[in-house]
């Protein structure tokens, strides 16, 4: 689980690594899209679940462990947004998951299924081309090289300023500023405290397929991880401009904005 708070806790553009607490873990506190993010616990859990939540313990040790390290001592008062994953790991079922590698494994049965567990989404490419390579050799197929190793992703540019908020778009900016130009009220920002333009909003319906307020606030932007309180106060704002996009009417645009509330009570403490 991480736990996110403002750039105050962590001036400059050094992040802090800390490779051993006083139980063995990891912790780390780094600057990202200007606020700060603090993690990581490991914690193992009987069941997976579509939305984990992070457990008090959890928060109370990255407090606890975060006031040594920072700038200020954080409270919880202080936290902006906490969030909690879901990892697999590959190891036998007494093992310490701190103790557990990362890495992805590859298992071919008698009957020539090749199953791949483990892993994590950031190496999801690798895990991918392992896969096929795998599954080719199982099956008799040509050997190849993996075409995506070199791919670049959609929007990929040098010309850009990592510090910006529009940086995320990459060469999507320019048509996002397109759709300023032909309304200009479309320019304005959702919430004093978050970068996000209307037209992003607009952007995301239109060329990225979100269909919900969760889609736009959680997955196209990141304001429900840099500041769950105040996506929550974007959400009117966003629905009525998803609802104009998709021809939705004021039922589906106050439902949505309640959905997402709830969803969103989940990522703030108090």
């Amino acid at each position: 689980m991480h736990l996110v708070l403002d750039r105050s806790f962590l001036p400059g553009d050094t992040a802090i690594m800390v490779p051993h607490t006083s139980d063995g873990r990891v912790l780390f506190a780094v600057p990202w899209h200007g606020r700060v993010v603090v993690g990581t616990t490991d914690t193992p859990v009987p069941e997976a679940s579509l939305e984990p939540r992070a457990l008090d313990d959890e928060i109370e040790f990255l407090l606890t462990h975060a006031i040594r390290y920072l700038t200020r001592d954080p409270l919880a008062s202080d936290v902006l947004s906490v969030f909690a994953g879901l990892r697999p790991l590959v190891g036998s079922p007494d093992s310490e998951t701190k103790a557990i590698s990362r890495d992805h494994t590859l298992i071919v049965s008698p009957s020539g299924l090749v199953t791949i567990t483990g892993g994590k989404w950031t190496t999801y490419r690798k895990m991918g081309e392992d896969t096929v390579t795998q599954a080719a050799l199982v099956g008799g197929l040509p050997e190849r090289s993996s075409p995506t190793e070199e791919l670049r992703l959609h929007g990929w540019t040098e010309q850009v300023d990592p510090t910006e908020p529009d940086s995320v778009h990459g060469t999507d900016i320019e048509q996002i500023r397109l759709i300023e130009k032909e309304r200009p009220e479309l320019a304005k920002r959702l919430h004093p405290s978050l970068p996000y333009r209307a037209s992003e909003v607009v952007w995301a319906v239109r060329h990225e397929m979100a269909r919900t307020v969760e889609d736009v606030l959680s997955r196209r932007i990141r304001a429900l991880l840099l500041e769950a309180r105040a996506s929550v106060e974007m959400a009117p704002a966003v629905a009525g401009l998803m609802a104009e996009e998709l021809g939705r009417g004021t039922a589906w645009e106050e439902a949505q904005a309640a959905e997402y509330e709830q969803l969103a009570r989940g990522y703030w403490l108090g």
